[in-house]
């Protein structure tokens, strides 16, 4: 059994991540970041949830770049070959449910 608190979590670069588990191939990951990350597509479903802070998500739908804006408790859900990328605004905790080895 382990206890993470997310608030106190912080890292070295921009989206350190920690570990949480890894169930079956599908992993649990506690990311740290004050920077954006790059334009991307998981190579399968990913979901995306603030814990802390807020992130402005950037998706491509129908060829058209749209954004939202997602604060403390709100999850953004990455269907297969969804291209996106998250930017914070300040820091940002975000917890990220993928396959293991995804981008």
């Amino acid at each position: 059994m382990d206890i993470f608190r997310s608030r106190d979590f912080t890292g070295e670069k921009p989206w350190a991540s920690k570990l949480i588990t890894n169930m079956n191939g599908i992993t649990i990951r506690l990311h740290w970041s004050d920077k954006p990350y790059v334009w991307h597509v998981n190579d399968g479903k990913e979901v995306f949830a603030v814990l802390d802070g807020c992130v402005e998500m950037f998706f491509k739908t129908g060829g058209r770049t749209e954004s939202t804006l997602l604060e403390s408790g709100d999850i953004f859900y990455a269907s297969e070959g969804t291209e996106h990328v998250a930017h914070p605004i300040g820091e940002a905790r975000i917890l990220v449910v993928e396959s293991e080895g995804s981008i």
